[in-house]
């Protein structure tokens, strides 16, 4: 990497084995894809409840590379313990490894331009009963979807948090700005 690893934690003391973790997945990064610039990792306690129970661990992984948008995978997750951070700072690493993955087969040329073109972004509401949703991107902010706009019908497996690759529409629907086409990260491949 180009720059250092920048690692920090709010609402929540980091243990060293947590940041060992970190450290050994954004090595794993490097070297999956050499010409990464950086990675960001913030690792936080979002809230704790009234009643005393062990707050969620959230996690945001900032991962940049040349000539393309900043790849930001979010997560949350309860733990049922102090020391439970694995599943959920896996989870997140390997969603941002299958994107840097799907960046290299672009830039090597083994996906065509037109597959290529679009961004990344992640499903922040949806409306299941009446078949739209809105996803946020980086570059375009807040966008309107329909179901029908979901390749292959995959409406119903979308979530809140969802990462999808998109297109934009050249005009705007009945809720402003919006996406033509919503494909599910990693659809074209089969499972792992």
């Amino acid at each position: 990497m180009q720059k250092p690893l920048q690692l920090s934690f709010k609402n929540i003391e980091g243990s060293e084995a947590m940041k060992a973790m970190v450290r050994d997945r954004v090595g794993r990064l490097d070297r999956l894809y050499p010409h990464l610039i950086g990675c960001r990792v913030v690792i936080e306690a979002p809230h704790r409840s009234a009643q005393g129970a062990r707050p969620p661990l959230g996690i945001s992984v900032e991962a940049e590379i040349p000539g393309k948008p900043m790849i930001v995978v979010k997560d949350m997750e309860e733990r049922r313990n102090p020391r439970d951070h694995a599943a959920v700072v896996n989870r997140s690493f390997d969603v941002v490894e299958r994107q840097l993955d799907e960046a290299a087969r672009i830039i090597q040329g083994e996906v065509k331009a037109h597959e290529a073109a679009g961004e990344t972004g992640t499903i922040t509401r949806l409306f299941p009963d009446q078949n739209y949703g809105f996803v946020e991107t980086k570059q375009a902010g807040s966008l309107y979807f329909t179901r029908n706009a979901v390749v292959d019908g995959r409406f119903d497996e979308l979530t809140t948090g969802t990462m999808v690759h998109l297109t934009l529409a050249t005009g705007e629907g009945p809720m402003g700005p919006q996406a033509s086409s919503i494909r599910l990260l990693g659809a074209d491949r089969s499972s792992e």
